[in-house]
């Protein structure tokens, strides 16, 4: 049993936010799990005092250089290697604030349409997105499994919200991950998202590649991953990320047209 903490980072909401902060930490203990990253521990999740509350454990944390990119590089290779026998998560979670469904699908291209593209497209839709470009993305969501004649990933467990701010590194190196929206998908959805926003040195990716080498076609693999994630700033945040979405959509299917 771990030591009770002495410094717990804690985090605290209305009651009606238990459910996302049960899941964060039902994703940081998968990650743990697996022992191929470092990740905060969890001490307790529950309701004290009427609020939610999550206490985990409490590291110093700066960010990632040269040295700690490159292994945390290597180590999300090694994370990456942890399959599942089907695309999802035995549970829903979120990704930032919106809710985020996993239920299993046996194909990916299946799994990423109907879990990710659609309900982020329906969203878009109640919430002033032009009808044009929301039939655009469905039709994108209908063609989906175009991009993988090829390419069959298999269901690697992911951090699922990867981006600079959720990466950092302790004073001795020691990469570290946090604020997961886990499930088992395609490994570049994670190396996608990391490229999205930047703040990931290029040592990481360098890294990653010479222990997993990414398969041809990535790049357009990787615009049509992060869509998800534009449009669901677009949901969250609004109309700055209008005409990114609709960039993203263009090449897309002009990807499937050519």
């Amino acid at each position: 049993m771990a030591a009770a903490p002495t410094r717990p980072f804690i985090k605290t909401g209305g009651a009606e936010d238990l459910p996302r902060f049960a899941a964060e930490a039902t994703g940081l203990a998968a990650l743990r799990a697996t022992g191929a990253v470092r990740v905060p521990q969890v001490y307790a999740c529950g309701i004290a005092d009427g609020q939610a509350r999550l206490e985990i454990e409490f590291l110093d944390l700066r960010g990632l250089d040269r040295a700690s990119g490159a292994l945390l590089g290597q180590q999300l290779a090694d994370l990456h290697r942890h399959v599942g026998e089907r695309f999802g998560f035995g549970e829903d979670n979120w990704i930032g604030g919106s809710p985020q469904a996993n239920g299993w699908r046996d194909e990916w291209p299946r799994f990423f349409a109907e879990r990710r593209l659609r309900p982020q497209l329906q969203w878009a839709r109640g919430t002033g997105m032009e009808r044009k470009l929301v039939e655009q993305g469905e039709s994108l969501a209908e063609r989906l499994a175009a991009f993988f004649v090829d390419y069959h990933p298999q269901p690697s467990l992911l951090h699922g919200d990867l981006w600079g701010s959720n990466a950092s590194a302790l004073p001795d190196g020691t990469p570290v991950i946090f604020d997961p929206a886990v499930y088992y998908g395609d490994r570049e959805t994670d190396v996608a998202m990391s490229e999205l926003f930047g703040g990931f040195p290029e040592s990481f990716y360098a890294s990653y590649r010479a222990a997993w080498p990414l398969d041809p076609g990535y790049e357009t693999r990787k615009t049509l991953y992060n869509l998800y994630h534009v449009l669901n700033h677009y949901n969250l945040f609004g109309a700055g990320y209008l005409n990114q979405a609709r960039r993203m959509m263009d090449r897309l299917l002009a990807e499937l047209r050519g």
